[in-house]
């Protein structure tokens, strides 16, 4: 049996995160805090941002300490998706945000996944570019200020909201091309 390092344990908490994540987001939709829908959205967004800082941080602990394993270069990546992904399918059903701008993004997860086990068979890594990095942190910002539910309270938030979901789906797709015209060998090789 394979003894879990703190980086891992991090990354493991991080996908714990994710139910009661759902609970309280899905809860206050739901009707489950009864007037403390605003309350439940903050909690859910409390959440998250303790989720999205446990990537942060498993990370630099895992390279600084030398304890980068295989099951981390795993699930890290992993946990992240299901993360962002549970997030937007929620806010979707929630109608915080446009089912299309919500299938286009969890695509380029997927595509980029593919592309990476396909290189990863051929002993080929692919580094997370700078796009990816930019559209992660948008991404993030973009669940963030959807999950507040300030935008129903303040029109110039709605917004800034929506800027930066569109800022976060330029970026998307542009770090998806940037992934795939970087690596296009990596196709090439394969039969």
């Amino acid at each position: 049996m394979m003894k879990m390092n703190l980086p891992n344990k991090l990354t493991l908490f991080r996908v714990v995160l994710i139910i009661p994540f759902l609970l309280f987001l899905l809860g206050g939709e739901w009707g489950w805090f009864g007037e403390n829908v605003f309350l439940a959205n903050i909690i859910a967004l409390a959440i998250f941002i303790i989720a999205s800082l446990t990537d942060l941080l498993d990370g630099k602990i895992a390279r600084k300490y030398n304890l980068v394993s295989n099951f981390g270069k795993f699930m890290d990546p992993l946990a992240d998706k299901l993360l962002v992904s549970s997030a937007l399918i929620a806010l979707t059903y929630m109608g915080r945000i446009p089912v299309l701008i919500v299938i286009i993004i969890i695509s380029r997860e997927f595509i980029i996944s593919g592309f990476r086990l396909i290189a990863a068979d051929n002993g080929i890594v692919i580094a997370a570019s700078y796009f990816g990095k930019f559209k992660t942190t948008f991404q993030m910002i973009m669940v963030c200020m959807m999950l507040s539910g300030l935008q129903f309270m303040y029109g110039g938030f709605k917004l800034t909201q929506d800027i930066i979901m569109w800022i976060a789906l330029v970026l998307t797709v542009v770090s998806l091309v940037d992934y795939l015209v970087k690596n296009k060998d990596v196709l090439k090789d394969t039969k």
